[in-house]
């Protein structure tokens, strides 16, 4: 897990609408990364409708609203169709971009013990730096916990 005034990776990813997403491109607005496991499926859709129900609170403080996932953008083309979704989904298949983040590693359900993206989620500042960090995140209540926090 990245700590709070360090850098923030930056990376280029493939979005949604099939074009490449770097992370410093977005200096001068804070950004609102968020690490989830699958597209469509219900804490992660509960998680992404929060987001979509508070996008215009986000944009009132400044701030852009980015999720990752492992999924391809054509998953995620579905998804944010599906959902109205205002904002960027960002496919990271090999998870690289989750490695560093510390939002990939050990989860157990149901008494087993896998690999996979654990729900985080980062408020990165204007400079680039971490500004919070929040791990094991709530799906429901995600989005208005990140905002009071902005």
């Amino acid at each position: 897990m990245l700590q709070e005034n360090e850098l923030a990776p930056d990376f280029t990813l493939e979005s949604d609408q099939g074009e490449p997403f770097t992370l410093s491109d977005q200096r001068g607005k804070k950004v609102v990364l968020y690490f989830y496991p699958k597209d469509d499926t219900s804490g992660c859709t509960k998680e992404a409708c929060s987001f979509r129900d508070s996008h215009a609170q986000f944009a009132m403080k400044g701030a852009v609203v980015v999720g990752v996932s492992p999924d391809p953008p054509e998953s995620h083309t579905q998804f944010r169709a599906k959902y109205a979704l205002p904002f960027y989904l960002l496919s990271d298949p090999d998870h690289s971009v989750a490695e560093q983040y510390g939002a990939w590693g050990e989860k157990k359900a149901s008494g087993k013990t896998t690999e996979g993206m654990l729900r985080t989620t980062y408020i990165i500042d204007e400079e680039g730096k971490i500004a919070k960090a929040f791990p094991n995140v709530k799906p429901e209540e995600h989005a208005q916990e990140v905002l009071a926090e902005l």
